[in-house]
């Protein structure tokens, strides 16, 4: 299939793997004002992909993403799979010239999202990493304010998921492994937060970090805390946590004229985001409320960008460069956890221990499980 041309005003959607996620995604598709239509689902369990068709009137539903490419003629793959067939169904997708709409992680290392680029350089349809944070009006006007210079010199930043996950989540096989789901709570929850944080602070500089298992019985961690600098020298703190029975997301950034808040759990709206000005910038809550408000942080934001920009001819947030950022920060903060060291952006290449995988030179508590 050719690439989507920008003329094109409706999508042909489809959704692979139909579990928990894959409802927001349809969500999405269906509150997309006719701009995206669902047209078939695919799952290895048949009868769950055929029992998620009927909820949504979907016309077919597949045994696999193979059979669906052969059988139907799509424009965009939304892939709700477990992280390990992310980068591989991708490609899939990629090598039929379908863009792809990927959950996170995109992939279980920078090595593995490195081939998904490749991947994509050569199809000439696009990748997509579902990072929905970025679009809610909280975040789009915190954005624009910052770039006005609205807000002052950006000097300090606290980014918080204290989330709580207990045995029986960790019961489904895939879950707390380096192989399935290629991290813990750095990897699969915190990845929201951060991400945010990310793209309001720029490129970041130098991480710091420890990570460990504290609570739960798995290979990964279940807590991870870092230290940031960032190019434009704010400073941050980055906590994951599976293991807090008081769950909350929380980000602060402390500028030079306000400091600007939001605290939520999954998702965002304007009523959680906050503004303090510093004595003398009384105004910034003003400037604040006068920007256009209105979507909150989700899927239906997200894929409204996704759709804008296709009909541009534009890639789609979040670009492959983008979540490529987020990716190596994610092995960064690994990196530096499991050998002590301060690691520096760029430092870790593909073809490193910690870019081959996550798990790099191994988890300490690996080390002394097997001595």
């Amino acid at each position: 299939m050719s690439p989507i041309s920008p003329e094109r005003q409706n999508y042909r959607s489809a959704i692979v793997g139909t579990g928990a996620v894959a409802t927001a995604h349809a969500r999405a598709i269906a509150a997309s004002g006719g701009r995206a239509s669902l047209v078939a689902v695919a799952d290895m369990d048949l009868t769950r992909a055929k029992d998620f068709a009927g909820v949504w009137n979907v016309p077919r539903a597949h045994a696999s993403l193979t059979e669906l490419l052969r059988e139907e003629q799509v424009d965009l793959v939304h892939l709700c799979t477990p992280p390990r067939l992310h980068a591989p169904q991708a490609v899939e997708c990629l090598e039929a010239g379908v863009t792809v709409l990927l959950e996170k992680p995109p992939a279980l290392s920078l090595a593995e999202f490195d081939m998904l680029v490749k991947a994509e350089r050569r199809s000439g349809a696009y990748v997509a990493t579902v990072l929905q944070h970025r679009f809610g009006a909280g975040a789009l006007r915190l954005r624009r304010l910052a770039r006005a210079d609205a807000l002052g010199r950006p000097l300090l930043a606290t980014c918080a998921t204290h989330w709580y996950r207990d045995e029986a989540y960790y019961s489904v096989p895939w879950r707390g492994t380096w192989r399935s789901e290629g991290g813990g709570p750095t990897m699969g929850h915190g990845i929201h937060q951060f991400d945010l944080l990310l793209s309001v602070l720029g490129p970041w500089r130098e991480v710091t970090a420890v990570a460990a298992r504290r609570a739960r019985d798995v290979d990964t961690e279940d807590v991870s805390m870092a230290l940031v600098t960032f190019d434009q020298g704010a400073v941050a703190t980055v906590v994951n946590s599976v293991v807090s029975p008081r769950q909350a997301s929380e980000l602060r950034f402390d500028y030079e004229h306000a400091t600007v808040e939001v605290r939520h759990l999954y998702g965002y709206t304007d009523d959680d985001w906050t503004v303090t000005p510093a004595p003398g910038h009384e105004g910034v809550p003003d400037l604040w409320s006068r920007e256009p408000g209105g979507a909150p942080s989700g899927h239906e934001s997200w894929f409204t960008a996704v759709l804008d920009a296709l009909d541009r001819g534009q890639a789609p947030p979040v670009t492959s460069e983008d979540a490529r950022r987020t990716m190596e920060f994610i092995a960064a903060l690994y990196a530096s956890a499991f050998t002590g060291e301060r690691v520096r952006s760029g430092q870790i290449t593909a073809d490193s221990p910690f870019g081959r995988t996550m798990e790099g030179t191994g988890a300490p508590w690996e080390k002394v499980r097997t001595t």
